[in-house]
């Protein structure tokens, strides 16, 4: 389980309240509806949560890749105290790549598949920095290649995206992330596709590369082993809300809102009986044309109360640390134990 880094005062990533909408035909689709949180650097956050609940839309709308009918309805993104939500085209681009850069899910989507690993390499570096020739550009490419596992990389930059393996093409978009050495990585997703194994690579990997450029990274999932296997900190969310933050070792060993339980309930583990059956959440994931009024867990929660339904909850500290979670159930038992004190 990785360790919890230590952090320094200025964070290098504050979202504060952002809300991020999909206007469709249909209606508003609220994908992100006002979560908070700060990155520090050297820090490795987890966002986790099941598909549809709003990672990758606020991933993207940090990188001003939010496109189409996407908008931004409240909210700040503050990077080294830089307003991302309010900076130019221009402004953005300069950022992109170079301050700040993402690995997406599926590499064979996302390398151009006409030209050659060396060429889109080269590329970004070229792109951010004029003043790097082309075969200083091409030996960036090459070291960066052997630096992240690749063997015989001068081989490997004249070779198109199709003759790479799977691991290989995520080798090569780990590469593309870091040839700029940015201060702040994004991971959306990047061991999904691939074997266990080959899994197991790209995390060691990308932890040693963590380490040894200092790189903070928010590492996407809907694994809880993968989180627990290489990030400092996990915010949980859940229908476009963040439902529980709080250090690696809180969020698994003293986890408390009930959606996180049922995330871990339904997780395989070796230390399980045999004849255990993984416990599935119940119900079926919100409708974000119309969530619901009060918590957006309501209607699938076992423990769902009246005010759960009306009202949605608040953050309420519930460990050590920065650990808080949002449920009616730790309201209720702050209060109880507030009238033993009387």
């Amino acid at each position: 389980m990785a360790e919890t880094v230590k952090k320094q005062e200025k964070p290098l990533l504050k979202v504060e309240d952002l809300k991020v909408s999909f206007f469709t035909p249909a209606g508003e689709v609220k994908a992100v509806n006002g979560i908070s949180y700060t990155l520090h650097e050297n820090e490795i956050m987890g966002i986790v949560g099941e598909s549809g609940s709003g990672k990758s839309v606020e991933a993207y709308t940090i990188m001003g890749l939010l496109g189409g009918s996407g908008k931004v309805c409240g909210g700040n993104v503050e990077f080294e105290g830089k307003d991302l939500l309010h900076l130019s085209r221009e402004e953005m681009s300069d950022l992109q790549g170079n301050e700040i850069s993402i690995i997406f899910q599926n590499p064979m989507t996302c390398l151009n598949p006409v030209y050659t690993i060396g060429n889109q390499l080269t590329e970004v570096v070229t792109r951010h920095d004029k003043s790097v020739t082309k075969e200083e550009a091409t030996k960036r490419a090459i070291d960066i290649l052997t630096e992240v596992g690749i063997n015989n990389a001068e081989k490997r930059i004249t070779q198109y995206p199709h003759e790479l393996s799977g691991g290989m093409r995520q080798r090569v978009m780990i590469a593309m992330g870091l040839i700029c050495n940015p201060k702040l990585l994004i991971a959306d997703e990047p061991t999904t596709a691939l074997d266990v194994t080959t899994q197991e690579q790209i995390l060691q990997l990308m932890k040693k590369l963590q380490k040894k450029h200092h790189t903070a990274i928010i590492f996407i999932t809907h694994n809880l082993g993968v989180v627990a296997e290489i990030c400092d900190s996990v915010s949980v969310m859940y229908a476009g809300n963040i439902v529980e933050q709080g250090s690696i070792r809180e969020i698994f060993y003293n986890m408390k809102h009930p959606y996180t339980e049922g995330l871990m309930a339904s997780m395989p583990r070796i230390d399980r009986i045999s004849h255990e059956r993984l416990k599935p959440i119940e119900g079926t994931p919100v409708d974000l044309l119309n969530p619901p009024k009060g918590c957006c867990f309501a209607p699938r929660c076992s423990k769902c109360m009246v005010i759960c339904q009306e009202h949605q909850p608040p953050y309420v500290k519930v460990g050590e640390g920065d650990h808080v979670s949002a449920c009616w159930l730790h309201v209720l038992e702050m209060k109880k134990e507030a009238e033993k004190h009387v």
